[in-house]
C-alpha cells in the first residue's frame, strides 16, 4: 500500500470491518448459530434456511428506506462523519449483545440482529460516500478494489481465529459448547470493528458537500424530491442503478444464503467454514486482479465478467450434490466476489456530481439495500415450494441477466468522459 496516502489507506483499512461483518455475522457463524438457537426453541430444521431469507429481507428494508434521505441530509458539510459515527456504534453495540442471547432466545436474537445490520449497513452508506473525498477520479477503481482486498486479508485472520474456536469446540477439543464458540465469535467481530473503525474516523474528512443553512431536515426532503424529479437527466446513472439493482441482488443473496445452502447439503458446520475461509485467500489477490484488468479494460467490461461469472455459479449449483461441488462454487464466488462490488462502488462513484455524492450513494445503496430483500425473498419461496436450495440459487440466474441487459444501455463513453473531465480540472 506504499502508494496510498495516509488517507487513503485509513479509507481502505474499514474495509476490513466491512468484509469481517459480512463473513461471520451474515455469511457464516450467525447463521449456524441461529439454526441452532431456532431448533433449540422447538422450530424445524427445514424451516431455518425459509426464515433466515425471511429475516435477511427485513433487516435491509428498513436501511433501504432509509438509506436516501440519511445520504441528503449527510451532503451538508460536516455532517457526513457524525452519520458514519453513530451507525458504526450502533453496529457494534449490537453485534457483541448477540453474545449473550440465551440459547434457546431467537427472537432476542433476530432484534439484535436486525439492529446490527442497520448500524452496519448505515454505516456503510456512508464509508461508500466517503470514496469521493479520500482519492481523485483517475485512483477510484484501484482504491475501491484494494479496500475489498484488504478486507479480505484482514478478514482471514478474524475469521480464522474465530472458525479455530467453533471447530475446536465442534470436536471438545476445547471444554465449551457450539453455541458458547458461536458466541465469542460475535464478541470478536465486535472487537475487531472498532479496531478498524479508528483510522478512519481519526483521519477522513468530507471534502465535498453542501454548506448548512437552515431547517436542515426539511430542505433535504426538499432536495431528495427535486433529485428525484429530475433523475432522468442523469441517463446513466438511472440505467446503472437499475442493472445494479438486479446484479448485486444475485451476489448478496449467494453471499448471504451459501452457509444455508452448505447445511442443506448436508456439509458439516466445521467444513463450511474452512471452504469459505479458503473463499477468502481466493478472494484477495482476485480483487486486485479486478482492479488491475479495470484499468486496461474499464470498469463496465469487468462487471460484464463478473455477471457472466456468477451467472454460471447459478446454472452449476443446481448441479451440487456434496461437498466437492460446494468447494468448486465457493472458489469460483471467491473469483468475482469482491471485484464485482469493487468496481460497481468506483464506477458509481466517477458518474455521480461531487458535491451531492452522499444523496447519490443514498440511491446507490438503496437499491443495493432493496435488491438483498428479493433474492433471500426468492430462494425462501423457490426452497419452501421445491424442498430443494439448489432450486433456489437456480432461480437467482434471472437476475444476473436482466442486471447484464439493462448494463449493456449504459452509455460506453461514462468512463471516457470522466477521464476527460478529470484531465479539464487538472488544467484549470
Amino acid at each position: 500500500m506504499g502508494k496510498y496516502n495516509k488517507i487513503e489507506k485509513s479509507w481502505i483499512l474499514y474495509d476490513c470491518t466491512i468484509s469481517t461483518y459480512s463473513m461471520i455475522i451474515i455469511t457464516t457463524i450467525l447463521p449456524i448459530f441461529f439454526r441452532m438457537v431456532f431448533e433449540n426453541a422447538g422450530g424445524a430444521s427445514s424451516m431455518a434456511t425459509v426464515y433466515w431469507g425471511y429475516i435477511n429481507s427485513a433487516s435491509r428494508l428498513i436501511i433501504a428506506v432509509a438509506a436516501p434521505i440519511l445520504g441528503t441530509i449527510a451532503d451538508y458539510k460536516g455532517y457526513k462523519m457524525k452519520f458514519f459515527k453513530v451507525f458504526c456504534i450502533i453496529g457494534i453495540i449490537f453485534t457483541a449483545l448477540m453474545g449473550v442471547v440465551p440459547d434457546s432466545a431467537w427472537i432476542i436474537l433476530i432484534i439484535f440482529f436486525i439492529i446490527s445490520s442497520i448500524g452496519n449497513s448505515g454505516s456503510n452508506i456512508f464509508y461508500d460516500a466517503f470514496l469521493v473525498d479520500v482519492t481523485p477520479k483517475s485512483k477510484m477503481n484501484m482504491v475501491s478494489t484494494i479496500g475489498f482486498a484488504a478486507g479480505y486479508l484482514g478478514n482471514i485472520l478474524a475469521f480464522a481465529i474465530c472458525m479455530s474456536i467453533v471447530i475446536l469446540s465442534e470436536f471438545k477439543m476445547i471444554p465449551i459448547s457450539i453455541g458458547a464458540a458461536c458466541k465469542i465469535s460475535f464478541v470478536i467481530t465486535a472487537v475487531w470493528c472498532t479496531l478498524f473503525s479508528v483510522p478512519i474516523i481519526r483521519n477522513v474528512k468530507q471534502v465535498y458537500g453542501i454548506e448548512k443553512e437552515d431547517n436542515i431536515v426539511k430542505n433535504s426532503f426538499k432536495r431528495l424530491s427535486s433529485t428525484i424529479k429530475n433523475i432522468g437527466k442523469h441517463k446513466n446513472i438511472v440505467l446503472f442503478l437499475l442493472a445494479y439493482f438486479f446484479y448485486i441482488d444475485g451476489v448478496n443473496t449467494i453471499i448471504t444464503m451459501a452457509t444455508s445452502f452448505g447445511a442443506d447439503l448436508g456439509i458439516s458446520s466445521s467444513s463450511m467454514l474452512i471452504v469459505l475461509l479458503l473463499t477468502m485467500v481466493v478472494a484477495f489477490p482476485c480483487s486486485i486482479i479486478f482492479g488491475k484488468l479495470s484499468e486496461k479494460f474499464k470498469g463496465k467490461t469487468m462487471l460484464f465478467v463478473g455477471i457472466i461469472i456468477y451467472s454460471c455459479i447459478c446454472i452449476y449449483a443446481n448441479f451440487i450434490h456434496n461437498i466437492i461441488g460446494f468447494w468448486i462454487l465457493a472458489m469460483l464466488v471467491g473469483t468475482s466476489q469482491g471485484g464485482i462490488q469493487a468496481i460497481s462502488r468506483s464506477y458509481f462513484g466517477k458518474i455521480i456530481p461531487k458535491e451531492k455524492n452522499n444523496e447519490f450513494f443514498g440511491f446507490y445503496n438503496i437499491f443495493g439495500r432493496f435488491a438483498a430483500i428479493l433474492g433471500p425473498l426468492m430462494i425462501s419461496i423457490a426452497t419452501q415450494i421445491t424442498g430443494k436450495s439448489s432450486s433456489g440459487i437456480f432461480s437467482i440466474l434471472i437476475l444476473f441477466v436482466l442486471g447484464g441487459a439493462l448494463l449493456t444501455r449504459v452509455s460506453n463513453d461514462s468512463e471516457e468522459d470522466v477521464e476527460v473531465n478529470l484531465e479539464k480540472d487538472v488544467i484549470l
